[in-house]
């Protein structure tokens, strides 16, 4: 509630500003912002109300054992693990298998 009557103020500022000589359009244009940004605070405290009075109404019906509900979900699925592709060190590049060699020393002092 508090948030909308500060967004309602700062909507009335705006107003203002556009009303004056030095005012945009862009003022006006948050004219209509800020009481939608007062709103989104209600309106999630009504939703997360909304959504906790049915949670506990599913949870009142299970435990009268009015019906048990199982809630609909995915199957799982299998878990696949990939083990990494190694590739050789020398392809017969030696350019390439020294840069490799300096990257795994590199490395090799980063883990000290």
């Amino acid at each position: 509630m508090a948030a909308l009557v500060v967004c309602c103020g700062l909507a009335y500022w705006q107003w203002e500003r556009f009303s004056q000589a030095g005012g945009s359009f862009q003022n006006l244009g948050y004219v209509f912002q800020w009481p939608l940004f007062g709103l989104f605070p209600a309106f999630m405290v009504w939703r997360i109300r909304r959504l906790d009075a049915r949670r506990r109404a599913e949870e009142a019906e299970a435990a009268a054992g009015g019906g048990t509900r199982e809630p609909v979900a995915e199957p799982l699925k299998p878990v696949v693990t990939v083990e990494p592709v190694r590739t050789p060190a020398h392809d017969g590049d030696d350019e390439l298998a020294a840069y490799n060699r300096m990257l795994a020393e590199l490395h090799a002092r980063d883990q000290r």
